[in-house]
């Protein structure tokens, strides 16, 4: 399984344009034309300092907008530089602050929980300057997309729209994936965490977090002490693996719930189909949609990873060859969008309606008003008994009768690991069936388009208290490929409210609904059949949870005397949104 890898790249390399080749700048060689001040310092309402960089044209004192990244990562290549060059050749004042604790800053660093508070106090002080014309925008994305949301926490009259790319949110997305805590952002911490620039040699030795996994696997030692096998103390996944709920802490990091309702400064969102955070960024996409639906959001959506959305597509995709059309200049749409809010400018061709996308397959971009109006209906599909060939069969009609499938997984056995749903390759030739189970539509009778969030529900009964559910889409293709659509993975116990755990009853027919799912836009061929692969989560690449209701982080694999025992019901059902023609 290559999820680890996967994710590894995902969020300890570069976290922005990794396509793009960094180039090293002279500071002196740009002076002659642009005003460069690389150590300004910002004093927080709370005392700490931050450490910016400014740089205008030189001799210009006419007041303009501003452009803001706010960011952890410090690069010391010349290509912060260069970024604010490309905001100053474009018109306006390129300013970078970076978090509290980075560069130039004496403070501790606390990835994702002061950059509320400190981008205000910055567009504060910006806004405050006399090469500032009382309007900033700001962009960036992965962390500088967090930073962007987590400045509309409380909004500064000063900020007037935002374009992240790929945004994090803290708590559910990374490093936790819906209440399930990930390994990625382990090694991340100290890669940006351990000085005040970038810690490379610690964020690139995959060989000493491989091993310190690996045993972690292989022994079965609690979660939380994962620092003890790697012999370094990490004081930030400490504090985030003692959060396993959505509470205060992650709340308090970006807009919640009424907080979205304040929010009424133009968006410009970029994600992807398979970018490993994609609920993150669609999740305030969403919320926004529904607590200030007024507000002028759009999104940009379509097959890119975490690193091709912000580098405008890539023309291969996990060994799947993109449409030609989804490929997009991602900088001069932003710099389109930046004119047309901050200077009055026409708004970029691409901006259709609110949400555009690009359907796989069909080498077309579309169009929709909202998520929720993307599809125009519903396939409802029944998870089965029945056997169709060597899978079950996924039916429209409701079983008559109820039935179950019985599921045993032993959690002391580590030869074995479940739930392999990740989606590398895109296009495979077989997927697995060595565990959990498969359910296969009927063919499609005709074409259409898969258009959404797939969501469902799942009807089960255990022998213990909680369990960890993966759940893939597929489409299986004519000609009997699998091309992966989209995956949820999810604990039970928090199925219906990520704030607060619910756990469940032993030997009673639970409902599990999900719907934190990937959204993807793909035309699929009449001929083609639709397949749910379901599974417990059992693997290296995660925590694990033994059901015994205690904190998940805490148990250990004395806790796995007694295999979980599975029963899943036909009455669980899956729901894929659909665009009929």
């Amino acid at each position: 399984m290559k999820i680890l890898l996967n994710f590894i790249i995902l969020f300890v390399g570069l976290f922005y344009c990794q396509a793009q080749q960094t180039r090293k700048v002279k500071t002196e060689d740009l002076k002659s034309t642009y005003n460069i001040q690389d150590s300004v310092f910002v004093r927080t309402r709370d005392g700490a300092t931050l450490s910016l960089m400014v740089v205008r044209e030189k001799g210009d004192e006419t007041p303009k907008p501003v452009i803001l990244q706010s960011t952890i990562y410090v690069r010391d290549t010349g290509r912060d530089i260069i970024s604010l060059k490309k905001s100053v050749d474009h018109g306006y004042v390129g300013v970078i602050v970076y978090a509290r604790g980075k560069r130039f800053s004496p403070d501790e660093i606390f990835p994702y929980e002061n950059d509320a508070n400190d981008t205000y106090d910055v567009i504060d002080w910006i806004s405050k300057q006399k090469w500032c014309n009382g309007s900033v925008g700001m962009y960036g994305g992965s962390y500088n997309g967090f930073t962007q949301w987590a400045a509309c926490k409380v909004l500064h009259p000063a900020l007037k729209t935002i374009v992240p790319s790929v945004a994090a949110r803290p708590g559910q997305g990374l490093p936790v994936e819906n209440n399930i805590f990930v390994n990625p952002n382990y090694e991340w911490s100290f890669y940006v965490g351990n000085n005040k620039y970038l810690d490379t040699i610690a964020g690139n030795d995959r060989k000493r977090f491989r091993k310190m996994q690996d045993k972690w696997w292989e022994t079965g030692i609690a979660y939380k002490k994962l620092d003890s096998i790697d012999g370094v103390p990490n004081k930030w996944f400490q504090r985030w693996v003692s959060h396993p709920s959505f509470d205060s802490y992650w709340q308090k990091m970006t807009p919640y719930k009424k907080d979205f309702a304040q929010i009424n400064i133009p968006v410009l969102a970029f994600d992807g189909y398979y970018n490993d955070g994609q609920s993150s960024g669609l999740y305030y996409i969403r919320e926004l949609q529904k607590y200030s639906p007024q507000t002028p959001a759009y999104l940009i959506i379509g097959p890119y990873g975490h690193f091709g959305t912000q580098s405008g597509g890539e023309s291969v995709l996990y060994e799947y060859k993109v449409d030609p059309v989804a490929l997009f200049d991602i900088n001069t749409i932003t710099y389109q969008w930046f004119d047309y809010i901050l200077k009055n400018g026409t708004k970029p061709e691409i901006l259709k309606d609110k949400i555009n996308y690009e359907v796989m397959g069909a080498n077309e971009w579309r169009s929709a008003p909202s998520i929720d109006t993307m599809n125009n209906g519903f396939l409802t599909l029944y998870l089965t008994h029945d056997k169709s060939g060597k899978f079950y069969s996924m039916n429209s009609g409701k079983p008559s009768k109820r039935s179950y499938l019985s599921q045993e997984v032993n959690f002391a056995d580590r030869t074995q690991t479940n739930n392999d749903y990740y989606p590398e390759p895109i296009i495979r030739k077989e997927i697995d069936t060595t565990n959990g189970f498969n359910f296969i539509s009927e063919p499609l009778q005709e074409s259409m388009i898969i258009n959404g969030s797939f969501l469902g529900e799942i009807k089960a009964s255990i022998n213990k208290l909680d369990m960890d559910i993966g759940v893939t889409l597929y489409e299986v293709m004519p000609n009997g490929e699998y091309f992966h659509l989209s995956y949820f993975i999810g604990r039970a116990s928090y199925s219906t409210d990520i704030t607060k755990r619910k756990l469940l009853k032993p030997n009673t027919i639970e409902t599990i609904p999900f719907s934190n799912t990937h959204l993807v836009s793909k035309r699929l061929s009449k001929g083609s059949r639709l397949l749910i692969y379901l599974n417990v989560n059992k693997n290296p690449f995660s925590e694990l949870n033994y059901g015994t209701g205690r904190t998940v982080s805490e148990e250990t694999i004395q806790d796995a005397k007694e295999p979980l025992k599975v029963k899943w019901y036909n009455d669980s059902f899956v729901k894929i949104p659909i665009l009929k023609n």
